[in-house]
Parts: structure tokens; C-alpha cells; sequence
């Protein structure tokens, strides 16, 4: 066997394309076509090329803010707590909720002792809130921060609220612990803020719950239009079991979400 036929035969654009999908995999983010190009050193058309392949076989999926992991690639079966993965699902989650309420979805995680806005997903019609002051320091205030909290043990939750001031954001804002506490303590397996974060905004959410993740997925609509009824819990909670089971939690039977829906 001479030397040519000893070494093994490469492949070069199988190798770029696995480069691309690694880069995704390992991005906290949604990337575009034109950064994985400049991250890889490619031509923007053979990126281009490469990232339409990938996402016609299932590796890539395309998201309006840039490209994200698709359902084929292998660590959807395995490497639940990859960044990408985590982040593919998240995505997947609240474009579900996005394209079936028509309200901007959003996705929190408590980590590291903090809570971390996630993911957003707008909605044409009902875009986003400005978020003027970040989750760390407002989670009393937010329903996605309040869900978590309810969602903590009872040691976690008095060490959170222990080193976090209960800023008035709003004058409808509650900022008194005990008060808060009590609301938690009550919580009927959602959490609503209605003008507590913005004025003329309401959010409702509901818990994410898996091996190492304490999240919260929520929707934010105009206060006046903001209806938190049966059917509109039920859909989050459907969602938010979906995106739990794939993030490896057991089933949740949590099939009561409170008598009273209408808020």
C-alpha cells in the first residue's frame, strides 16, 4: 500500500457543513448566514450553499432572528443540555405559542442562583415589551420571574428575595415580601403580572419544570386585551409540558391549573 492509499479520503464539505452545525450547536444564540461566515472563514455563497443543504436534511432550521439546530441532528436524542439543543427547543416552544395565540412568547431559566431571560419570539401584532430593566432585577415584577419563584423551594426563594431589592417598577408593582410571598404561596399553577413590570402591559406564565431546569414560559399582551381564561392556560400548560417531557422531565400530571381562570 503506497502512502496515497494509506491516508484516509476527506471530504472537504462535509467537513464545512459539520463546522457550521457545530458552531450552532454551541451558540446561545439564533446565528445568521452571514456571521457563520465570517466565524468560518467561508465564502458567503458556499455558506449559503452548505446551510440550505442542512436545513433541507433536517440540521438547521431557520428562525426569523437566524439559524438554529434542527430536529435530525443527533443530540436531540441525547445531549439534552447543550446550549443549541436547549436553545432549539426553547425556540420551537414559543413559536408554537407565538403562531397559536398571536401574543409574543418568552422563555426564563433560573441559574447559577439568578434568573436569565431566555428566548423571545414577537408577535407581528402584538410585539414584544421594551425591557427596560433586566429579569435579575425585576423578577418580582414579571410573570416569568414570579413563576419561578413559585416554583423554588422554600430555602431558595427567601435566599433569592434576600439579596434582590423589591423595586416599584410601576405603582402597581408589589414590593412589599410579605405580600409577595403570600401571593406565590397561592399561585394556581400560573402567574399573571397586569401592569406591574409596564404599564399597559400584562404577561401570564406558567412553569417549565426538568433534570436541572427551574424555567417559566410566558405571553405578553396589551393590558386592555389581556383575557387569562381557561382555554389560554390550558394551551401554555400543554406547551410547557411538551417542552419539559423533551427536556427530559418526567410526566407532569398537573392537570389542575385553579377554579377560577377569568382574571
Amino acid at each position: 500500500m503506497n502512502a496515497a492509499e494509506a491516508e484516509p479520503t476527506l471530504i472537504g464539505s462535509v467537513q464545512r457543513a459539520l463546522r457550521l452545525v457545530d458552531i450552532v450547536a454551541n451558540s446561545p444564540r439564533p446565528l445568521q448566514v452571514k456571521m457563520l461566515a465570517a466565524i468560518t472563514g467561508l465564502t458567503p455563497g458556499t455558506t449559503y450553499n452548505l446551510v440550505r443543504t442542512l436545513i433541507h436534511e433536517g440540521y438547521l432550521a431557520n428562525e426569523p432572528d437566524g439559524l438554529v439546530l434542527g430536529s435530525r441532528f443527533p443530540a436531540f436524542q441525547s445531549e439534552q443540555d447543550s446550549r443549541g439543543v436547549f436553545l432549539a427547543r426553547v425556540r420551537s416552544a414559543l413559536r408554537e405559542v407565538t403562531d397559536e395565540v398571536g401574543a409574543t412568547a418568552y422563555l426564563s431559566r433560573f441559574h447559577d442562583g439568578e434568573m436569565h431571560l431566555v428566548d423571545i419570539v414577537d408577535a407581528v401584532r402584538n410585539p414584544r415589551i421594551e425591557l427596560w430593566v433586566g429579569l435579575e432585577s425585576s423578577a418580582h415584577a414579571t410573570a416569568l420571574g414570579k413563576q419561578i419563584l413559585t416554583d423554588m423551594t422554600d430555602e431558595e426563594r427567601l435566599d433569592y428575595l434576600s439579596r434582590h431589592r423589591l423595586e416599584e417598577l410601576t405603582p402597581r408593582t408589589i414590593s412589599d415580601r410579605r405580600t409577595l410571598l403570600t401571593q406565590l404561596e397561592h399561585s394556581p399553577g400560573f402567574t399573571v403580572d397586569r401592569e406591574e413590570y409596564a404599564i399597559g402591559n400584562a404577561c401570564v406564565a406558567v412553569p417549565v419544570i426538568a433534570p436541572n431546569v427551574t424555567a417559566s414560559l410566558a405571553i405578553s399582551l396589551p393590558a386592555e386585551r389581556a383575557v387569562v381564561d381557561r382555554a389560554l392556560v390550558t394551551k401554555l400548560h400543554q406547551t410547557a409540558r411538551r417542552l419539559s417531557l423533551q427536556l427530559g422531565a418526567d410526566a407532569l400530571d398537573r392537570s389542575d391549573v385553579g377554579p377560577d381562570f377569568t382574571i
